[in-house]
């Protein structure tokens, strides 16, 4: 699912100013997999390896923002790729094996000397939810694809990739419930985001230096979770499935992180 191919410099919420900070790469916000069934490769590989095929196969740069800001120096902006598999709780559901997820962002130093950031694009396909619409234990949708239910991520109009310290960003998501039941407005979030603040777990490690693969970790356990809506008739039914909204420490999100980025010089020109 693609989002807005480009999306204008990031600015903070409640100043209005482009979000400034010393930029990294280890700040891109991701949405990815345990560390348990994260793709593992040799610290040090020159050449990435087969287990780590599947975060490449994710990686592309045709979604790198075109939009610079002007004036920026093209060989110092990085546009950055980031690729994982997650593990959610949205208030009463666990969702443990989320599909991957992939970011793509720009970033690097603004003419007056502060750091700026360009969003590009959030792609995930949809995950089943176990149990179903329903929530039973056995498969419903094996016996009625009806009664089958998928969360699907997209973006939520707000990133900050720019965090300092143990604060490693922002971004907001909202969810699209697929289901053949409830039509194709029902969301989780589009009133009011899932606002991720995420919170490093662990140093990062470089993988490879080529091409360039950086794993870390992160986690928030306080999320606030809204009410579905758009669900039609079955709204109320959906609400009590995922028991929501759900209260800050009711939700959560663990993940580690694959990047891998190249400067603006080493992309075709727009």
């Amino acid at each position: 699912m693609k989002t807005n191919k480009t999306k204008p410099v990031a600015r903070d919420r409640r100043t209005g100013r482009v979000a400034a900070g010393v930029g990294s790469v280890a700040a891109a916000v991701a949405l990815l997999a345990t560390a348990a069934q994260a793709p593992a490769l040799a610290q040090g590989a020159t050449d990435p390896t087969d287990a780590a095929s599947d975060v490449f196969a994710h990686v592309d740069y045709g979604d790198c923002p075109t939009d610079l800001p002007a004036g920026v120096d093209r060989t110092k902006w990085r546009c950055e790729v980031t690729v994982g598999y997650s593990h959610f709780k949205l208030g009463g559901i666990t969702v443990p094996d989320m599909k991957p997820i992939t970011l793509t962002h720009a970033e690097g130093p603004l003419p007056d000397g502060t750091s700026g950031q360009v969003f590009g694009t959030l792609r995930a396909d949809a995950t089943p939810v176990p149990g179903g619409l329903l929530g039973r234990t056995a498969d419903p949708a094996g016996r009625n694809p009806l009664l089958g239910l998928a969360i699907q991520p997209e973006y939520g109009g707000y990133a900050d990739f720019l965090g300092t310290g143990t604060d490693k960003g922002a971004l907001d998501l909202k969810f699209r419930l697929v289901s053949p039941l409830l039509g194709e407005r029902c969301t989780v979030g589009t009133d009011a985001p899932v606002a991720l603040h995420l919170r490093k777990d662990g140093p990062s490690t470089w993988l490879s230096k080529n091409p360039p693969l950086v794993r870390f970790s992160a986690y928030d356990r306080t999320l606030t979770v809204p009410a579905a809506t758009g669900c039609g008739p079955l709204t109320h039914l959906v609400n009590h499935r995922f028991s929501l909204p759900a209260k800050s420490g009711e939700s959560g999100i663990t993940y580690t992180a694959y990047y891998t980025f190249k400067t603006y010089d080493q992309l075709p020109a727009a």
